[in-house]
């Protein structure tokens, strides 16, 4: 049976009641992001820093990202992680750290979580591994 056009009009016509109960959240726009940003970069420059500055929505996904001058490109994968974890725990990343710090490292088991102090445990480890691989390498056999 097709929908007839007189159907469709009223379909279109009349808003759905449902709707009117929905609550409705302000959203971080592109225009804004960039904005945060541009401010944290002169507050950067101000304070002679090379950092990256990333900045996520509510989700945790990278809406706005800014890798200084000299600043070392480890930091790109740090600082996306830190903002991520920062948006979708709704607390600055320095709690876990100072978690981690204190004993807890429990709470690096958590979805989504990181600190400063994991990533620095990764990057060291693969560091450790690439230094293994060319010991290993550079073992001349007699």
């Amino acid at each position: 049976m097709k929908p007839s056009i007189l159907s469709l009009l009223w379909v279109l016509a009349v808003p759905p009641t449902f709707a009117d109960g929905l609550p409705t959240k302000e959203v971080l726009t592109l225009r804004a992001a960039r904005a945060i940003a541009d401010a944290a970069e002169a507050e950067a420059a101000r304070r002679g820093a090379a950092v990256v500055i990333a900045v996520v929505d509510d989700g945790g996904n990278l809406l706005v990202l800014h890798r200084l001058d000299d600043t070392q490109v480890a930091s790109v994968e740090v600082g996306i992680a830190k903002a991520r974890t920062a948006a979708i725990f709704r607390r600055p990343s320095k709690v876990f750290e100072d978690q981690v710090r204190n004993g807890r490292v429990a709470a690096l088991g958590l979805p989504g979580a990181v600190s400063l102090s994991l990533i620095l445990l990764v990057v060291a480890v693969a560091i450790l591994t690439a230094f293994r691989r060319l010991a290993r390498a550079a073992v001349v056999e007699p």
